[in-house]
């Protein structure tokens, strides 16, 4: 299992919200791009990054960090955040991005992601953001009426590999993970599912990895400590035992 430790993007800092409220946001550096460098010190192969203004906006205020990021070339990057037109995709993936995730449009927008999909294969995944069991669109703002397992579904069939799942209730909160709904996903799909939200120890990413998801995405237990990258790395490869 991947262990993709993240950093959201706000004014051109590494910040995080609670539960996807923009009121309730800290931050935790002022130069993300030496956040990334420390993911890649302690063993890290990827990066999930999203632009939060960009995810309520539609915009790219943060490309220039993203590309930084990408193009220091320590760290695949995998970015999420307002990526809702075809310009968008390839702005980001000609910077240096090795994946996109497309959220709000994926919902809204018919064939988007199957004519993305079609044209880049597995640089495209979905992202999709669960409140109560609806889907959350536009950063969190909106929440859509589609049941979210037969979304899911139809995005595999229209041939996106990738699927980046948040329990928005769990995001920020360290309060452990949704087990049970990735439990439900992996029985209901076929896809490379990415976990996130809640992870918030060690004993979280072995349940995950022994789930069998392909990733798992770590934010606020890295930034307080609670959670040591190296250490999840490890666990999530199956090298080292979690102290019970």
């Amino acid at each position: 299992m991947l262990i993709l430790p993240a950093i959201d993007l706000y004014e051109g800092k590494a910040v995080r919200l609670l539960r996807g409220n923009y009121a309730d946001m800290t931050v935790y550096s002022d130069a993300p791009t030496q956040v990334a460098e420390r993911f890649a010190e302690a063993g890290a192969t990827w990066v999930h990054m999203v632009d939060l203004a960009g995810a309520r906006d539609g915009t790219t205020p943060n490309l220039a960090v993203v590309e930084a990021v990408a193009q220091a070339g320590r760290l695949r990057v995998e970015i999420g955040g307002g990526i809702r037109s075809a310009e968008t995709v390839a702005r980001y993936l000609d910077a240096g991005v090795s994946r996109v995730i497309l959220g709000t449009a994926a919902l809204t927008e018919p064939g988007f992601a199957a004519d993305m999909a079609a044209r880049y294969g597995e640089a495209i995944a979905v992202g999709v953001d669960l409140r109560d069991g609806k889907i959350a669109i536009r950063g969190w703002t909106e929440t859509a009426e589609t049941d979210a397992f037969a979304f899911c579904a139809e995005m595999e069939a229209v041939g996106v590999k990738t699927l980046i799942v948040t329990d928005i209730a769990k995001d920020g909160a360290m309060a452990g993970t949704n087990r049970g709904l990735y439990a439900e996903l992996l029985r209901r799909t076929h896809m490379n599912l990415i976990a996130s939200g809640g992870v918030s120890s060690l004993e979280d990413v072995r349940a995950l990895r022994d789930l069998g998801v392909h990733g798992a995405i770590v934010g606020k237990a890295y930034y307080t400590g609670a959670v040591d990258l190296r250490a999840a790395i490890q666990v999530a490869m199956g090298k080292q035992q979690v102290s019970m």
